[in-house]
């Protein structure tokens, strides 16, 4: 059976770049950045951005486009005769659905705050009860279950129509509402009076803001890395799956570059949608997660015209989910298709139900769930650690050494299926780096966050 491929490079850029940009960007990066003081830490961000998320996107692009199969069989396709490289698709797989379990439920959550941002359900709450909808919300796993179950619904629809005429047709569209969303809100955002202050913390860097923290510089060092690492989806084989979709005609350096450049410029204009906000109603920018559910309903409660901003702001939120929900999809479904042969109607109607099931712990682990103790709090905190803390930096890690090294694919086999094509090439200079050092810094990366998990 002959592979599908995108139908235009526009489509595979704005599809990865829909599988980069979700809630890491705009929900973790303006958090985070308010955390670590503002400009100081963006740049700090978009130097780790390209020393660490670049290279290895290029390498799983390049290990799709060269096995033009998913991470299911990729590695079997170029590892040497009697190497185990292969048995990394099941960290790969494993990852991918470990990821769907709780991004579905906050997914769902995204959705619900639209409808109710729309219907003027906050309207004329204080702070105190905007803050108490939200935990009424946990408390509800009924409602919970019924919008992920309507976000796994919608996303596996979508992949359900084909590579061309659902993900790729479908993804675009999302994807140029949500840039154009993004560039109305930010504008409102700019306007607001006593906003400068916010573009100031957010765009004028003053470094001695990075010490400040209780770790000092090297936690927001560390934070800056996590965050530009975290922010791709690297290590799981979710972004080598579009590599396997096209063709030879561009260099992969280039593509991942304007990628990283999408992700980058959705996750500053997010920032400048926020910061401003905040800082015009005099509201914290460092609340952490609650700035999304809590916070900003608030913010959007005080000012004019706030439930026709808040719905759109949820709407660009819910497309950020689903970009990533549905590229994900994909992955899960080519998966089952490279490894079983069976079509696309049966892949999606078996994992459809899967996901379902899988997502349930995430919904129950806020109320039904509650007492259950694990290592970092909730269920979701938990498949978050296994996800963002173990299967990316070990699969990146994977990755890294198998383009790399002698008893994997090799540097000379990456080298070729990298730059063939035209467009930026991958620098020669660079193999002592990604051979040496840039797997030391994933690891560092990978102890560092069992290090802050378990503190």
């Amino acid at each position: 059976m002959e592979r599908e491929k995108f139908s235009s490079r526009l489509g595979f850029i704005l599809i990865s770049a829909g599988c980069a940009i979700g809630l890491g960007n705009v929900w973790r990066f303006p958090y985070i950045t308010g955390k670590y003081g503002g400009a100081a830490f963006v740049i700090l961000y978009l130097f780790f951005l390209v020393i660490l998320g670049l290279p290895i996107m290029v390498m799983e692009f390049s290990v799709g486009r060269a096995s033009r199969k998913s991470a299911a069989l990729s590695f079997d396709v170029l590892e040497p005769k009697g190497t185990k490289w292969h048995l990394y698709k099941y960290g790969a797989m494993a990852g991918n659905y470990l990821l769907m379990m709780f991004y579905t439920t906050i997914g769902g959550w995204m959705v619900l705050y639209f409808f109710k941002t729309a219907l003027g359900q906050f309207d004329g709450l204080t702070s105190a009860e905007v803050s108490e909808s939200f935990g009424t919300l946990m408390s509800q796993p009924g409602l919970m279950t019924f919008f992920m179950i309507l976000t796994v619904v919608i996303c596996f629809g979508i992949c359900s129509l084909g590579l061309q005429k659902g993900v790729e047709k479908i993804t675009k569209v999302m994807m140029v509402c949500l840039l154009g969303l993004m560039i109305v809100l930010a504008v409102r955002s700019l306007l607001l009076k006593g906003g400068e202050d916010g573009i100031k913390f957010y765009l004028f860097p003053d470094f001695k803001k990075l010490t400040e923290g209780s770790g000092g510089l090297w936690e927001a060092v560390y934070a800056a890395m996590g965050q530009s690492f975290f922010t791709l989806s690297l290590g799981i084989g979710a972004l080598a799956i579009f590599g396997s979709y096209i063709g030879k005609e561009r260099s992969l350096t280039g593509e991942a570059l304007s990628i990283a450049v999408l992700d980058t410029f959705v996750a500053l204009m997010a920032g400048l949608i926020i910061f401003p906000a905040c800082f015009a109603y005099d509201i914290q920018p460092d609340s952490g997660p609650n700035l999304i559910f809590i916070t900003l309903p608030n913010v959007f409660n005080t000012m004019n015209g706030g439930r026709l901003w808040g719905s759109l702001f949820f709407l660009f939120m819910s497309f950020a989910a689903f970009s990533t929900i549905i590229a994900v999809f994909e992955n899960i479904l080519s998966f089952a298709m490279d490894l079983t042969g069976c079509s696309r109607t049966k892949a999606v109607v078996v994992n459809l139900i899967a996901i379902i099931v899988l997502s349930m712990p995430c919904v129950l682990g806020f109320n039904v769930l509650s007492g259950l103790k694990l290592p970092g709090g909730s269920v979701l905190d938990f498949e978050d650690f296994l996800v963002s803390n173990n299967l990316l930096p070990l699969g990146s890690l994977v990755y890294l050494l198998f383009c790399t090294s002698k008893y994997g694919w090799g540097f000379k086999n990456f080298m070729k299926e990298a730059n063939t094509g035209e467009g930026l090439k991958f620098p020669k200079w660079a193999r002592f780096y990604v051979s040496y050092i840039l797997p030391v810094i994933v690891l560092v990366i990978f102890f560092m966050g069992y290090w802050s998990f378990f503190h």
